[in-house]
């Protein structure tokens, strides 16, 4: 074994464990396993210190680098495990740098450990202010979809949000260079880009003459003509600008798919929240681009039991998935992070919470359900993501059988199995 990366959170975790691997190999790193950590929720946080645990056991001779957001807002918590050799700032980890430090730390490493204190590899974020673009000319060939980081950071404070404190502020990275990334993707054969950022939707305000996510949307799909399809991580509906809003409506190869940030339906909850949007903008938004896209599918995340929710809050929460017509949920049991104002607030009970994520879920089950039968008797453009499974242009779950992954395939829809789409296996084209 050289390098392994395990890998917890979001998809632009997913995307910086691709750079994570190539520096470290380039750096020389050897039986090592990196762990990419995610400090949205307390059970992210136990989870990455029982898999370091686990594999420790498993493979003793390993070190072992803790980096990502967990690792950046508790990295004392790491550097005091035993099992941990070494603890990466969420910046550096992006940096060949850090590697080769960790690497020169490790080969004059005293043969009875290293002390905590000097395991911690961890700048100030806040401190960041650039960032630079980071092509993966190691992306897997053929692989059929693939992110292209746009933005980190993120300038809002949320009341319950602890990411700000492990990514910095808001920066992203200028639109040429997004614009040449995509278009090397593009032309290595990957179908499908996703933009993906902390914040999205605050693209470009750091940068000269403040470009919006809709124009650098526009520019991808002016300046390169050869891709296929082209799709959003997800977004603050209150930020979206009207470039954003004008692509949705004539750009077929912007996938008809948004990601909502919405966290809560009731008003009261959400200035508690310190969010940026009433339950109305909500409505409001997703009727809108529903107007000018009449197919697309909205997702979105909603924290249940937040602090003060009383049930009548929480089922504004539940009638939300309704009222916006929404597809797919993305369902977190509120969870106290130190530091939060969130978390001095009046908790609501354990039990309570973990009942109400569980009825939110079952919400939205009933929702896919009803997306799924909606699809029976249509046509789909579906990139083929292995030999078992595609997606639709609105990111339903395909079942596929030996399709070769990477092509994009008109189908028709003949069924479901309750989590995926069935296609009649005489292709339509």
């Amino acid at each position: 074994m050289s390098v392994e990366i395990v890998t917890f959170g979001c998809r632009l975790n997913a995307f910086e464990s691709e750079v994570i691997l190539r520096e470290a190999e380039r750096a020389g790193l050897a039986d090592t396993i990196v762990i990419n950590s995610c400090a949205v929720t307390n059970e992210a946080v136990a989870q990455a210190r029982q898999s370091i645990r686990r594999l420790k056991r498993e493979r003793p001779e390993a070190r072992i680098v803790v980096t990502g957001c967990a690792a950046q807002t508790q990295s004392a918590i790491f550097a005091g495990m035993t099992e941990v050799d070494r603890v990466v700032g969420n910046d550096d980890k992006m940096r060949g740098q850090a590697w080769r430090n960790a690497r020169a730390a490790f080969d004059t490493a005293p043969a009875f450990g290293i002390e905590a204190s000097q395991k911690i590899a961890v700048a100030d974020i806040m401190a960041v202010r650039q960032m630079a673009p980071h092509l993966l000319e190691g992306f897997a060939k053929g692989l059929p979809r693939v992110f292209v980081q746009v933005q980190n950071g993120c300038d809002h404070r949320c009341t319950f949000c602890i990411i700000p404190f492990g990514r910095g502020n808001s920066r992203s990275v200028p639109m040429g260079a997004v614009v040449d990334q995509v278009r090397v993707l593009a032309e290595r054969g990957h179908a499908e880009i996703v933009l993906t950022g902390v914040d999205l939707t605050s693209y470009g305000a750091d940068l000269p003459g403040a470009p919006k996510l809709g124009q650098l949307t526009k520019q991808i799909l002016r300046h390169v003509p050869e891709l296929k399809r082209l799709r959003i991580s997800s977004i603050d509906s209150i930020e979206a600008d009207r470039d954003l809003l004008d692509v949705i409506a004539d750009d077929e190869r912007l996938m008809p798919h948004l990601h909502l940030s919405l966290q809560s339906g009731d008003d009261l909850i959400l200035k508690r929240m310190k969010r940026r949007h009433s339950r109305k903008d909500a409505i409001d938004f997703c009727a809108q681009v529903r107007r000018l896209r009449p197919d697309i599918a909205l997702g979105a995340d909603i924290i249940a039991g937040f602090p003060t929710e009383t049930e009548e809050m929480f089922a504004r929460s539940q009638d939300l998935v309704q009222q916006c017509g929404l597809t797919f949920l993305h369902v977190f049991p509120y969870s106290p992070r130190p530091g939060t104002p969130a978390a001095r607030m009046p908790q609501v009970n354990g039990n309570a919470v973990k009942q109400r994520a569980r009825r939110l879920r079952a919400t939205g089950e009933a929702a896919l359900q009803k997306r799924l039968a909606s699809e029976v008797g249509a046509t789909r453009q579906v990139l083929i993501e292995s030999p078992t499974q595609g997606r639709t242009e609105h990111f339903v779950p395909v079942a596929i059988a030996g399709e070769v992954p990477g092509a994009v395939l008109e189908l028709a829809i003949t069924g479901h199995d309750g989590a995926r789409l069935i296609p009649d296996r005489r292709r339509t084209a």
